[in-house]
């Protein structure tokens, strides 16, 4: 049977399960999901071994996929992505509202990915892949791997908390000034650093704030949660709000705008800003605020 492609596994410095290490190593599997399915369909071999998802990689493996008896190719994904930074190793890119980083739906930006950026041209170069989520209603900027290095050293950079992350909000209702939020998440420590950047009146919600955010933790749904916690829930958000507070229709006014850090491989600092998306701008005539603003 034909080879359809071939990875030679670089060394690594820890050894990590071939479920994980699959994903983006073959330009026609794409996803987590379609490894996995590959790997049951029995079309991927380890040195010669029929692959499983438990295996370990730890360097000098080859990796063969082989085509399905039922198709050649897979589906590919024609999405256009904005690139806002880019080198051998890392990419930072916006993703919009209304579309989900990854999972197992076909439309994602992890499927898109390759078909946006320049092949890594680092022996480890592997498929593009998100090294952390936002939420599908939520816009901004996502930071990518493009070196099974860069993605292990990125992951690192966030579990260290040396990647500053700054959102911007809508809030509803009045607010203080500035403030921090300490409020456990699942029993686990969260907190939040908020400032109000500027205030309108509301005829149906009183008030409405545009907020700059900075989480010092990672919780699932943090800055929703936490905004909701102190009375002052997101704009547009139907999974946290109060009762008749519901905005329909405009999505959630939630948004990623920066990310900063110390390039992993490069020591450059990196520091790039996405502009409040229009509907903020349309509410709040204002542009994104200077760092130390």
């Amino acid at each position: 049977m034909t080879i359809i492609e071939t990875h030679f596994a670089k060394k690594l410095e820890n050894p990590i399960r071939f479920q994980e290490y699959g994903v983006g190593i073959f330009k026609t599997i794409p996803t987590k999901s379609g490894i996995k399915k590959a790997i049951k369909k029995e079309l991927i071999f380890i040195d010669g071994i029929l692959a499983t998802t438990s295996k370990f990689i730890s360097g000098g493996e080859i990796i063969t996929l082989y085509p399905s008896e039922n198709s050649s190719s897979f589906e590919r994904l024609k999405l256009d992505i904005e690139v806002l930074f880019e080198d051998d190793y890392v990419a930072i890119i916006y993703k919009p509202a209304g579309i989900l980083v990854s999972g197992n739906k076909f439309v994602t930006i992890a499927n898109g990915l390759a078909q946006n950026l320049k092949k890594s041209p680092q022996t480890d170069a592997v498929k593009p892949q998100p090294v952390h989520r936002l939420d599908y209603p939520t816009s901004g900027l996502v930071l990518v791997g493009k070196t099974s290095t860069a993605i292990q050293k990125l992951g690192e950079l966030f579990l260290e908390k040396e990647i500053q992350k700054t959102y911007f909000a809508i809030s509803i209702g009045k607010m203080e000034s500035q403030g921090k939020i300490d409020f456990p998440i699942d029993t686990k420590k969260a907190l939040t650093e908020f400032k109000v950047l500027h205030t309108v009146k509301s005829e149906r919600f009183e008030f409405l704030n545009l907020v700059k955010l900075l989480p010092k933790t990672g919780r699932k749904h943090q800055l929703r949660k936490h905004l909701l916690a102190i009375g002052n829930p997101i704009l547009g958000d139907k999974e946290y709000f109060l009762e008749g507070k519901v905005l329909n229709g405009k999505g959630l006014y939630l948004h990623a705008s920066t990310l900063e850090f110390i390039h992993p491989f490069t020591k450059e600092n990196i520091l790039i800003t996405k502009e409040l998306p229009k509907k903020f701008t349309k509410i709040f005539k204002t542009v994104i605020p200077k760092k130390n603003e």
